[in-house]
């Protein structure tokens, strides 16, 4: 890849900017991971909430880490290759956010 295809990691100014944006989503202490934890009734509920963060995934080329288990599913953005948060990871959790918003 190009140096200037490369994301670029967002200095912490930007990103608490960009994270008052997210009200259900946490930060890293470090500033480096955006989390979204979720809790359901059963396993079921969890696992399409898996499925959407994995069709994102592949939509957009931006690999979230996910947890999953009986009655939660967790996602987690951040650009391994900047070792931190870049535009792609708000953008993919505001994303995220619509998928979950547009099945209820």
């Amino acid at each position: 890849m190009p140096a200037s295809d490369r994301p670029t990691r967002l200095p912490d100014s930007a990103i608490l900017e960009k994270f008052g944006a997210l009200p259900d989503w946490t930060l890293s202490d470090d500033h480096r991971v955006l989390t979204r934890h979720l809790a359901f009734k059963g396993f079921a509920k969890a696992t399409y909430a898996a499925n959407l963060a994995i069709w994102l995934a592949d939509a957009t080329n931006h690999h979230p880490d996910i947890q999953l288990g009986w009655g939660y599913c967790k996602v987690s953005f951040t650009t391994h290759d900047v070792d931190g948060l870049t535009e792609l990871d708000f953008d993919c959790a505001r994303r995220f956010d619509a998928l979950l918003a547009s099945g209820k």
